[in-house]
């Protein structure tokens, strides 16, 4: 049975269904004007009418914000053409205008695969600048830039038979994205199938209690286990073994607080079952350093007319802006494809991992990416 949720309001609705089936149309027509509008891009003239018409740079409008408690709020987000979908537990990089400044960050989405809307649910961080603006400052109408959906926090093919999630705080956004998928396509049949294990403050800063409380009440396949801080103590793995027995015939996910997160792992290794535990970490991955044998290269921006000397351990934003070349960019840290440029010729070494790769015509990351011997940019 799917997972009830508030219906959104009636003109919200109609202009979703309006949008969704125009957006083929308007495909269709961005073909046809391209060789009328060289050499800027029809996807350029569309963004100008409305940024919901880009497929290159991908936006969202946001509909509907509903408060969930004092510090939290869900905003559905209508997506527009250039969005390409999510699975379920994924997160998405969000681009927020900010006094003229652009802010990325990252929020697990918590709608379903193929929902006509996305939602992600935000608590404001007193200590941050995005977060309270999203949750209190962001009205319906406002524009958001959408990287595409990252993370491998999702459920394998084929399902596992047994589950245990175990989230504290906010870490249940991802994890009510895979219920509520759960719940809406074919849910499991045993009982107790899947496990709940969450922590919240208390009550009133449970996210979500009042829908997983009626979703375990109705679905024999979930076991629910809300336990709070102050009256409890954290959620240890000791707690988890007392809440959940057969923990370890179980594949789990566990998204929270650095402290759960470390706890787990260490727990799962311990019993030499770190292969069926999943997490999620929201951090930057670290830039690698420069291989011994690295080499850098000579880089053409073709339609620039630009050509320069890149040094293997520079990202290859820097060296075109250093040349002079207008670069698209966004968060400058890999997380929201902002800066995506096709690669005509040669290869490219990721900064991160080391990893060499680069095929012609392939849409690379120019911001973590160096020259990896001559090259050519499509810019």
């Amino acid at each position: 049975m799917p997972v009830p949720r508030p219906p959104l309001p009636s003109p919200v609705a109609d202009r979703l269904t309006g949008w969704w089936a125009g957006r083929r149309l308007l495909s269709a027509a961005s073909w046809l004007a391209g060789p009328l509008t060289t050499p800027s891009a029809p996807d350029d003239y569309l963004a100008l009418l409305d940024p919901l018409l880009s497929a290159r740079q991908p936006a969202g409008r946001v509909v509907a914000v509903r408060a969930e408690g004092p510090a939290a709020a869900t905003l559905t987000i209508r997506p527009g053409r250039g969005w390409r979908g999510h699975r379920a537990g994924q997160y998405l990089p969000v681009g927020v205008e900010i006094d003229g400044v652009r802010h990325w960050r990252t929020y697990s989405i918590t709608a379903r695969p193929g929902d006509q809307a996305l939602t992600i649910t935000v608590k404001a961080d007193p200590r941050g600048r995005v977060s309270p603006h999203l949750v209190h400052r962001t009205p319906p109408g406002t524009v958001l830039r959408l990287g595409p959906a990252q993370g491998e926090f999702v459920l394998p093919e084929p399902r596992p038979a047994r589950m245990l999630f175990v989230t504290a705080g906010s870490g249940i956004t991802p994890v009510m994205g895979i219920l509520r998928t759960l719940a809406g396509r074919r849910p499991p049949g045993s009982p107790d199938a899947v496990v709940l294990l969450h922590s919240a403050p208390g009550p009133e800063q449970c996210l979500f209690r009042a829908e997983l409380t009626a979703l375990a009440a109705r679905s024999p396949w979930l076991r629910l286990g809300l336990t709070y801080t102050r009256a409890d103590g954290r959620l240890t793995p000791e707690r988890i073994t007392a809440l959940c027995p057969d923990w370890q015939r179980r594949d789990t996910w566990v998204c929270g607080p650095a402290g759960l997160l470390d706890a787990a792992e260490h727990h799962w290794s311990a019993a030499g079952l770190l292969g069926r535990l999943r997490t999620e970490r929201f951090r930057p991955t670290p830039v690698l350093p420069q291989a011994a044998d690295a080499t850098g290269g000579r880089v053409r921006f073709d339609r620039s007319g630009v050509e320069t000397d890149a040094p293997a351990s520079a990202p290859l934003l820097v060296t075109g802006e250093k040349s002079g070349v207008t670069m698209p960019y966004g968060c400058r840290r890999g997380v929201c494809h902002g800066c995506l440029v096709p690669l005509l010729d040669g290869r490219i070494r990721d900064l991160r991992t080391g990893e060499l790769h680069g095929e012609p015509g392939e849409l690379i990351q120019t911001c973590v990416n160096g020259a990896a011997g001559p090259l050519v940019l499509d810019v």
